[in-house]
């Protein structure tokens, strides 16, 4: 494997796991706030991130590449509303959708027709993960202050799940 195909992989893990500590964070401000379905929400996207950050260790070991992780920095813990975090998901979902990107593009001008491939699952995830948080936001705008709409929305984010999706 070209080495600035791993180097990046092994960034993006780095990120993955970021992604789910910063989830934790969410979900722990949510617990915080008496809202447990958006607390569920957070949980299940925490279980996710975990799944690509091993997804993509896993693609770097069949690989024959020894990942070395780094440290992960502190999330944010505090957000002024429901909004802000919601808000913070979506910038935060099109950061790691930019990285992955650059990844593909580093694969393409190395050639690495193999991680080319394994990436297309991970661009077609950012799609989904920025629309679900795009939506999110807008039911949040027609909700406004409503305390009663706001309440269902908490309702309906509790009947979340998450399952790894079955191997390829």
């Amino acid at each position: 494997m070209n080495q600035k195909v791993v180097e990046a992989l092994t960034a993006q893990v780095n990120k993955e796991f970021y992604s789910a500590y910063l989830y934790l964070a969410m979900n722990q401000h949510f617990e915080g706030e008496g809202m447990p379905g958006m607390a569920n929400w957070m949980y299940q996207q925490f279980q996710e991130e975990q799944f690509h950050a091993k997804k993509m260790l896993k693609y770097l070991n069949s690989r024959g590449q020894k990942v070395i992780l780094e440290a992960i920095e502190k999330p944010l813990i505090e957000w002024p509303s429901t909004m802000a975090v919601f808000e913070n998901v979506l910038e935060h979902e099109e950061s790691i959708t930019a990285s992955i990107n650059a990844i593909q593009g580093i694969a393409v001008d190395e050639k690495d027709f193999a991680t080319m491939n394994f990436l297309q699952w991970f661009i077609d995830e950012q799609i989904e993960e920025e629309e679900n948080a795009s939506n999110l936001i807008k039911q949040l705008e027609l909700i406004g202050d409503n305390g009663y709409g706001l309440l269902m929305l908490d309702k309906e984010l509790a009947q979340r799940t998450f399952a790894e999706p079955a191997a390829e």
